[in-house]
């Protein structure tokens, strides 16, 4: 029963992570469509909730120790 809960949270762990990379890239071509600069994806919400990630989650998983 274990293996199953782990399962499923590693699932929907990964269902997340797809729908945010699509939104991402959804939100990229808007940009490059726009003729907007290449940095203005990472000031869009997408952008600042991956960049929040990449720093909040090795900071959870030390503070988890």
């Amino acid at each position: 029963m274990q293996a199953f809960i782990m399962l499923i949270q590693a699932l929907c762990i990964l269902i997340a992570a797809a729908i945010l990379g699509n939104w991402y890239l959804k939100e990229a071509q808007r940009t490059k469509i726009a003729g907007k600069p290449w940095y203005a994806i990472y000031f869009s919400l997408p952008g600042l909730l991956i960049i929040a990630l990449l720093f909040l989650l090795p900071l959870i998983m030390y503070l988890k120790k």
